[in-house]
């Protein structure tokens, strides 16, 4: 599987792609970061994170999208930065009909490095041995892109399978009822 990850920023959002699947080593293919000048225009810095999105899409023909959830911060102008780069990268996720995933950051950091609250630093370190990298890619918003690839990996089988068993559970079931017997005393 190939996934291409994206910790959505308006100044940096960080992109990286990685191939492999659960178990087995995996490979990192690209990472780096679209950045937009902080002085820009709104409108102006949301269509260069759409043309690098676009980018990376063409290069590396991921086979799906996963994008960190957006979650509430204190700083409301940071969330809504955050939320419409988040919306881009999934915008142009599902024009080219890729699925698309959102992790939690702490889903993120639980699954790299086994611990939720896990800082900077160690998503760092853990994404640097997991891909077998020589130094954390830098900035950090280019290892969170890598991290979230990796958790999508990691978990899209085991996601795959919940969905499967709602979706099943969810259809009435084809098995007739069993027969009522009438009991006379």
């Amino acid at each position: 599987m190939r996934v291409l990850g994206v910790d959505p920023g308006l100044t940096r959002c960080g992109i990286g792609v990685v191939e492999g699947v659960a178990g087995r080593a995996l490979t990192m293919l690209g990472v780096g970061v679209v950045r937009t000048p902080a002085g820009a225009d709104i409108g102006e810095r949301l269509v260069l994170i759409e043309r690098g999105m676009e980018q990376w899409l063409d290069e590396h023909r991921p086979e799906c999208v996963a994008v960190e959830r957006v979650f509430s911060q204190h700083n409301v102008r940071t969330v809504m930065g955050t939320a419409q780069a988040s919306a881009v990268a999934m915008l142009c996720a599902s024009r080219r009909g890729l699925p698309v995933a959102l992790h939690t950051p702490s889903e993120v950091k639980a699954a790299v490095t086994g611990s939720g609250r896990a800082d900077k630093a160690q998503v760092g370190t853990m994404v640097t041995r997991l891909l077998r990298l020589d130094a954390p890619p830098k900035p950090a918003d280019a290892a969170d892109a890598l991290a979230l690839a990796i958790c999508h990996i990691w978990r899209a089988p085991a996601l795959g399978r919940l969905q499967q068993a709602h979706a099943s559970a969810a259809r009435p079931s084809r098995i007739p009822p069993a027969p009522v017997r009438k009991v006379t005393p």
